[in-house]
């Protein structure tokens, strides 16, 4: 999923006090159970009791959060930014949900599935008595629809996602029938579904809001909120009374408000008027700075070349010649995480050579033989159109690569756009360098490796190579060591072709006071699903604060 371009604001002299928590407590890969057993038998446990929590109903009438401005989507199957899947866990929920703190799948709609031998057919069975907000029964038939309409949707960016599916591709594509994909409703609470190679990691992607149950009408949900109201900076959700977990749904009602004001969003959470600040705030003007919560990401924050038809910036060559040139270290100097890699190192995957050394003669060497194969004249000048979001942080990184790239004989022409409008933008502009930042939606490598592969509505570069998909679709077959080593060899062309520039591994930046608010725990995705919240005291106001 997507940062929200919207950096949060944190001085370095706070930062540098601070301890970064690592993206995973336990460095090896969670293993799922035994796949022809129901997972319930590992997660059975996942919900406690309002009792065991010692909540106090008395106190759950409202959890006030603040997130950056920036517009919000809100349908399950177009929606990119992480805020956005955040806020989606509470609205609609799919057959499994995400464990607050491992991030494992738990149990959802779903209570159980099965795998056939040759690991194709997966049949899930859903929960008896799961209904929408407006009093429905949540069917098999339902969860069929919703991922149908997903694939059907041309905006549904992780709609290949479900290309395992047997049938899924070629109806997304418009090269198939929706009849014809194989997701079935066996009855009321049976869904089955063929795949055309094996994928151990389907729950996790499973977990994912896109792959929630919804109806075409998305002010009927299935998760436990609703929308109560929604007004320009203000989100107001109210708890889903149908909800099957209900119970164990703390929270009456969620305010959401909307502010990059960072002085009067630290006087807020001071004087209790905000429970968690999930964007922007000025950390030295917190009074208790136990409440700062700065955890890595599962993420890397990089710049991508976008594939352009007749474009000199398609040929690899070129493309090499600049990254050897690349002030390295200057690049990844505010950096708290810096990213040799694409891919978020993760136990069991294989060590990948990455970017880290700056020759600025080899730059030149590897320059004048690209410009000999392709006919153009050393004195050319070569025209490369760097987009960026209109940021004092971007303009830095344009300004590095301009001198860098500028001996090689290149015209770095920077185009801006505001950053709420500069993600939607980059699939029409006509630009060669792009910058994104991209968090795992899942704990695998294949979360990174989906944004290049050629048919994938992840990627938004364009780039397009049959070895780079052959390894991800070898890898597919395999469940051992053999998987990372391919898909390890699939990153591994990616930067031997040229394609990103990674930056950092960026870490998340939340405001919470753990002694006030339950049911919230660091994590890798910085996703924090909302049923979980509770208040465990009252919050007082603090006479005389002065402080904004």
């Amino acid at each position: 999923m997507l940062i929200n371009t919207r950096r949060r604001i944190i001085t370095a002299a706070a930062a540098a006090a601070l301890c970064i928590i690592p993206v995973f407590a336990d460095p090896s890969e969670p293993e799922l159970p035994d796949e022809e057993q129901p997972l319930e038998q590992a997660q059975d446990n996942s919900n406690q009791k309002n009792e065991e929590l010692n909540v106090n109903p008395d106190l759950q009438q409202n959890f006030t959060i603040i997130d950056s401005v920036h517009a919000y989507d809100l349908d399950p199957h177009t929606a990119s930014y992480n805020s956005e899947a955040e806020i989606l866990t509470g609205l609609y929920e799919g057959l499994f949900s995400y464990d607050p703190s491992s991030l494992e799948p738990l149990y959802a709609i779903a209570t159980s599935y099965r795998i056939s031998r040759d690991k194709l057919r997966w049949t899930f069975t859903l929960r008896s008595g799961a209904e929408f907000s407006d009093g429905t029964p949540i069917t098999a038939g339902d969860v069929c629809e919703s991922w149908l309409d997903l694939l059907a949707e041309p905006e549904a960016s992780y709609a290949s996602l479900l290309d395992v599916i047997k049938g899924a591709r070629e109806y997304r594509t418009g090269q198939g029938k929706r009849e014809d994909v194989d997701i079935r409703a066996e009855n009321d609470t049976t869904i089955s579904i063929r795949l055309v190679s094996p994928a151990s990691y389907l729950p996790r992607i499973l977990c994912h809001s896109a792959f929630a149950v919804c109806k075409k009408d998305l002010s009927i949900f299935s998760g436990p909120f609703c929308i109560a109201s929604r007004t320009d900076g203000k989100l107001v959700l109210q708890k889903n009374d149908n909800y099957w977990d209900a119970a164990n749904t703390h929270l009456k009602q969620i305010t959401i408000l909307q502010s990059d004001q960072t002085d009067d969003n630290a006087f807020n959470f001071n004087t209790g008027d905000a429970d968690w600040i999930s964007g922007s705030a000025d950390v030295q003007k917190l009074l208790n700075r136990n409440v700062i919560q700065l955890n890595a990401e599962f993420a890397t924050e990089y710049l991508f070349f976008k594939y352009r038809k007749d474009n000199i910036w398609n040929n690899p060559d070129f493309r090499t010649a600049l990254l050897e040139a690349v002030p390295w270290d200057k690049l990844r100097e505010k950096a708290f995480v810096k990213a040799t890699t694409f891919v978020y190192p993760l136990s069991g995957y294989p060590q990948i050579e990455g970017y880290n050394y700056t020759d600025q003669n080899e730059a030149l060497s590897l320059m004048k033989e690209a410009r000999e194969k392709a006919g153009i004249p050393e004195d050319k000048k070569l025209t490369l159109v760097f987009a960026i979001p209109d940021t004092d942080y971007m303009k830095e990184k344009a300004k590095l690569l301009i001198d860098a790239w500028t001996p090689l004989g290149i015209d770095v022409q920077v185009q801006k756009t505001p950053v709420d409008r500069y993600l939607s933008s980059i699939p029409s502009w006509d630009a060669d360098l792009f910058s994104y930042t991209w968090i795992g939606d899942f704990a695998d490598p294949l979360a990174f490796l989906e944004l290049f592969q050629g048919s994938s509505t992840l990627n938004v570069s364009g780039w397009k190579n049959d070895d780079y998909d052959k390894f991800l679709s070898d890898a597919a077959l395999y469940t051992d060591d053999t998987r990372m080593k391919l898909l390890g060899q699939a990153e591994q062309l990616l930067l031997d072709n040229a394609m990103v520039i990674p930056i950092s591994h960026p870490v998340s930046l939340n405001i919470i006071n753990p002694d006030a608010a339950g049911g919230w725990t660091a994590n890798a995705f910085d996703i924090h699903p909302l049923k979980y919240l509770y208040k465990k005291q009252e919050k007082h106001n603090i006479p005389n604060l002065v402080m904004r």
